[in-house]
């Protein structure tokens, strides 16, 4: 990875003086592209003063942690599902990635382009991931024998890749070295939801207690949202520079840009809305964490998934759903 940054040492977008009353919005990892739209929202000021942004150390209690402090996340689908699962009182709202930024990448040299060819492979994966969980559910819709796929724990890296430790890892899009990386190296790219596995990403969610006592709240940090990711994606001659400046994040802005292209159709899909999701991604989610048998069901979709709020802020205001500038050139 190329992708730099200096430790989160202070959130941005809170105005200097007392932060007395503001709503946390915690980011489940370091500051970076996948963060970008809140990045933006922050630097631009599209959320009220009362919007406190910071990235948080990738946590396995950070649903807990939204819960406990009444506050704003953003983390993955599959996180946050199991935790409510477990009783953590929390409701998501919108989608930041409305599809998995998983993959599956093989060198471009062996010739495995589809997922019939890893039959027989070694994949480098990590336990219980997202893209474990991805994967094994694309096979067996696929009717593939996953019996007969070597999986090699903690050997997902794109070092053990080339060096011919495993034929395939899986990783998120964002992770792969990019054109100018002394590293660079020619990948095949296999993704789930072009075999039709469609499970929400990173997704926005926030206590109970927010959601309830604050609603109007929310529609402000989502309008902030998409506002921001609609920056981002206009023109990354003004949106890198303000991204690799943001608070104590430093980022390299080639790098910046180059993950901001790989993950455009997860944030903006053709034909789509920004931070919208739909049922259907829901169910299939919870059905393949089921099959992967890493929790049971104890609280229904229908009481932790939301979906009034981005229908009130759309109808509200139906410019932040025209396509306006959206070109794949900028």
């Amino acid at each position: 990875m190329l992708l730099l940054f200096r430790p989160d040492a202070a959130p941005i977008g809170v105005p200097t003086g007392s932060t007395a009353g503001a709503v946390k919005l915690l980011l489940d990892g370091p500051y970076s592209a996948r963060f970008a739209g809140e990045l933006a929202a922050s630097r631009q000021e599209y959320f009220s003063s009362r919007i406190e942004v910071s990235a948080q150390p990738e946590h396995p209690d950070f649903v807990q942690t939204i819960a406990r402090q009444h506050a704003i996340g953003v983390t993955s689908g599959q996180k946050f599902l199991l935790a409510t699962w477990r009783g953590v009182p929390v409701t998501a709202f919108a989608a930041s990635f409305l599809d998995t930024s998983v993959a599956i990448f093989t060198l471009e040299s062996t010739g495995l382009r589809r997922p019939a060819d890893l039959v027989g492979k070694r994949i480098g994966y990590r336990r219980a991931s997202e893209g474990d969980v991805v994967f094994d559910a694309m096979m067996a819709q696929l009717g593939l024998p996953r019996s007969q796929i070597t999986k090699v724990p903690d050997r997902d890296s794109f070092e053990a890749l080339r060096a011919g430790e495993v034929d395939a890892i899986i990783a998120a899009i964002d992770e792969q070295p990019d054109p100018s990386s002394s590293t660079f190296t020619q990948l095949t790219v296999i993704k789930p939801q072009d075999y039709g596995i469609h499970v929400p990403g990173l997704v926005y969610f926030a206590s109970n207690a927010l959601v309830h006592e604050q609603p109007s709240m929310i529609a402000d940090i989502l309008q902030g949202l998409i506002r921001g990711w609609q920056f981002t994606y206009a023109d990354y001659a003004r949106s890198v520079p303000v991204l690799t400046g943001a608070g104590s994040a430093r980022l390299n802005p080639e790098r910046l840009k180059f993950e901001l292209q790989q993950q455009r159709p997860l944030v903006l899909p053709t034909g789509g809305r920004i931070g919208d999701y739909d049922e259907s991604r829901w169910r299939t989610l919870r059905d393949i964490l089921l099959f992967a048998k890493l929790g049971e069901e104890d609280v229904p979709l229908a009481q932790t998934v939301n979906y009034q709020f981005l229908r009130d802020v759309y109808r509200r205001s139906p410019d932040l759903a025209a396509p306006g500038a959206w070109s794949e050139g900028k």
